[in-house]
Order: structure tokens, then C-alpha cells, then sequence
């Protein structure tokens, strides 16, 4: 797997690794987990609807409702366990962790949110998992997007980075709890429905 330019470093210990994964098929892996585990729009706490669609796979997946965000080892719309996480997925996931130096990175949980024209997702925090030495790896498939870096408090300046398809970007140390977010996609008028994907890599438990 070769880079399309050298890894950039847009803050100390978080990194974008331009056009990583973008020879990668991986339209196709997840086209079969969300056959499994269908796209929802999850309802978070404040009963707010999420403008992405989301699935998972891998051990643990991610999910949330009026009684809180959490992770779980089952769908809750199934009650099945998620799909399994395709090895595809996690040699991508630990190979672009290892290139900026996490060389013992092993997620068991890849969120799979779908972004249609419109949708963003607003700043947070990825703070639900017990171990925050571990990094987050969050590839950018599809649709080109403006992500928002912020600072570790939410009211700390951002700012906006362009992301292309088969982008990664990597982050954890002292930027483990970023916040971040998600420009809405803009609409485009006769074009169809045209998404982006991301599947974001995490250690859970």
C-alpha cells in the first residue's frame, strides 16, 4: 500500500495519510456488512435523529439511544452478533496506524457511516472507550467532505481540512480527544444521491 503523497502531521500526533486506501475495494465489504446489518439513523440522548446513517462490524459496534451512547456485541435491530470485521478492513486499519507509529493498534469495532448530500455530523468528542492510548484510524471513502478539527475543548478554534477519497487520517496521543466533526456534504441538483463513506477503527474494550 503506497501513499499518494508523504503523511502530514496537521497536529502534534494527528496525522492524514493522503490516498492510503484509495486502490482498495472496500465499497464492496461494505455493501455485504450493511446486507447484514442495514444503515439506521440512530436516535442520540437529547432525541435528536442523526442526520448519518451508520452500521458496524468487527467484535463491538457502536450505537445509541434516549438511554445513552454505548457499545454493544449484538445489532440491536437484530439481535444478532455485527458482522465480522473483514481482514481487508483490519490490515488497513493497523497498517496505516503503524505507519505513523502505533505499531500494536487491534480494533474491535469499525463504525461504517454513510453521508448523503446534507448530511455532516456536528463536533465531539470519540470518548466511549476504555482505552485511550490506542488510536483512532477514519478512512474517507466516496464523496469529498470538509472535516472540522478542533482543540480539546469544544469552544477551542477549528479548522477545516479537505479530505479526498482514500484518505485516512490518524489520531491519538496527546490528540486522542480531539473534537471533531463533519461539514454537511453540499447538494448537488441533478446529480442523484452521491455519497461518502467513513469507516472509523477504534479500540473499545
Amino acid at each position: 500500500m503506497l501513499f499518494a503523497s508523504s503523511p502530514l502531521e496537521l497536529e502534534i500526533d494527528f496525522w492524514l495519510l493522503p490516498g492510503f486506501s484509495r486502490e482498495l475495494p472496500l465499497v464492496d465489504d461494505i455493501a455485504n456488512i450493511i446486507a447484514s446489518a442495514p444503515l439506521r439513523h440512530l436516535i442520540v440522548p437529547s432525541g435528536k435523529r442523526m442526520a448519518v446513517a451508520m452500521s458496524n462490524c468487527g467484535q463491538l459496534g457502536w450505537t445509541s439511544d434516549a438511554s445513552g451512547y454505548r457499545y454493544s456485541s449484538v445489532d440491536p435491530i437484530s439481535g444478532n452478533p455485527w458482522p465480522a470485521m473483514p481482514r481487508r478492513f483490519l490490515e488497513l486499519a493497523q497498517s496505516a496506524a503503524r505507519s505513523v507509529g502505533w505499531a500494536e493498534f487491534s480494533p474491535d469495532a469499525c463504525l461504517i457511516n454513510q453521508y448523503a448530500p446534507g448530511a455532516g455530523l456536528g463536533l465531539h468528542q470519540d470518548r466511549d472507550e476504555l482505552d485511550h492510548t490506542q488510536p483512532i484510524v477514519s478512512v474517507s471513502i466516496g464523496e469529498p467532505c470538509r472535516f472540522i478539527l478542533g482543540g480539546l475543548h469544544r469552544q477551542d478554534p477549528v479548522r477545516s481540512v479537505s479530505l479526498q477519497h482514500g484518505d485516512v487520517m490518524v489520531w491519538g496521543g496527546l490528540s486522542r480527544l480531539r473534537f471533531h466533526g463533519v461539514r454537511p456534504l453540499p447538494k448537488q441538483p441533478n446529480l442523484g444521491e452521491r455519497y461518502r463513506y467513513n469507516l472509523t477503527f477504534r479500540k473499545a474494550m
